[in-house]
C-alpha cells in the first residue's frame, strides 16, 4: 500500500466485504462485512466520528425519494462481466427486442467473456419492455440488460 501510495482498498462480492485502510501509523486496518470469515483479526483504531444531522431550511427544495420498483416489472440481469451482443452475428436479427415474449429458457442475448460466447436466457416469463444496453457495450455482473413485464 505504501509503495502504491494507497490509503484505502475495498472489495465487495456477494455476501463478503473487505476493506483495508492505512492508519495514521502506516499499519493496515482490516474490516470485513458481517457473516464473513476473515483470516485477519479485526482492528479498528479509527472509531467513527459522529456527524451532526443535516437541517433543512423552511421552503428549501428537498430531493425526491427514489422511485419504487414498478409492480409486475422485472429485469434480466447479466450473470457475468463481458461484452453484450443482441444477436449471434452482425447480419442476424436480435434475439430479443421490445415486444418480444420470453419464457424462462428463451435466449435473449450473448455475453462474450474471454473469447467464449455465452447465451443468456431470460430466466423469467414476460414481455420485453426495454433493451437497457447498447450492442457491443461492456457489461458488469448484475447489470440490468432488459426490462420485462412479468407474466
Amino acid at each position: 500500500m505504501k509503495r502504491s501510495e494507497l490509503t484505502e482498498f475495498a472489495v465487495e462480492e456477494e455476501g463478503f466485504k473487505l476493506k483495508i485502510r492505512r492508519g495514521s501509523n502506516g499499519l493496515p486496518i482490516v474490516s470485513t462485512g458481517r457473516g464473513s470469515n476473515s483470516p485477519f483479526p479485526l482492528v479498528d483504531t479509527n472509531p467513527p466520528i459522529p456527524v451532526p444531522a443535516a437541517t433543512v431550511a423552511p421552503g428549501a427544495l428537498v430531493a425526491p425519494a427514489p422511485a419504487q420498483e414498478e409492480a409486475g416489472v422485472g429485469y434480466i440481469k447479466s450473470p457475468m462481466v463481458g461484452t453484450f451482443y443482441r444477436a449471434a452475428s452482425p447480419e442476424s436479427k436480435p434475439f430479443a427486442d421490445v415486444g418480444t415474449k420470453a419464457v424462462e429458457n428463451t435466449v435473449v442475448c450473448i455475453i462474450e467473456a474471454m473469447k467464449i460466447m455465452n447465451e443468456i436466457q431470460a430466466e423469467a416469463k414476460g414481455t420485453v419492455l426495454e433493451v437497457l444496453v447498447e450492442n457491443g457495450q461492456p457489461v458488469e455482473y448484475g447489470q440490468r440488460l432488459f426490462k420485462i413485464k412479468q407474466g
